[in-house]
């Protein structure tokens, strides 16, 4: 018997989500809202952001630094919402969980960094952002001319 089953056996530990999901957002939009989860690491040298943005690509993000703070977002992309009218043209849904989403992240960054030097890398989902900090200023002792 091949039918769809609506059955969750994890149901009680996803209530939340699902209230979330459809409730969250009580207007018309197309599109939603997420953040995506960000590992932060400080090294000696440098500061480095990972984030993972899984079906992304380089072309899908982009990156705005302005004095100390770094904003990342994803570009609002046309082509999935026509996607999704195409589709809903050909078939009716009867689970529809997947939609068009857009995320913006900002992080102030701390006094420390270098703007000139930071650079990105986007591989397998995973965008990584290195921002080396600056040298310390050592303290240096100061003669007295006579």
């Amino acid at each position: 018997m091949n039918t769809l089953s609506f059955f969750n056996p994890r149901f009680t530990s996803d209530l939340f989500d699902v209230i979330d999901r459809n409730f969250s957002d009580m207007d018309a939009c197309t599109t939603r809202s997420y953040a995506p989860r960000v590992d932060v690491v400080q090294t000696k040298d440098n500061y480095e952001l990972e984030m993972e943005l899984p079906g992304l690509t380089e072309k899908d993000v982009t990156i705005d630094l302005k004095d100390r703070e770094i904003t990342i977002s994803s570009v609002e992309n046309a082509k999935d919402e026509k996607k999704e009218a195409k589709d809903e043209a050909k078939a009716t849904y009867l689970v529809k969980e997947r939609v068009a989403t857009h995320f913006s992240r900002s992080f102030t960054l701390p006094d420390d960094i270098d703007s000139e030097g930071v650079n990105a890398k986007f591989q397998n989902g995973l965008l990584t952002i290195t921002i080396p900090r600056k040298a310390e200023t050592k303290s240096r002792r100061i003669a007295i001319c006579a």
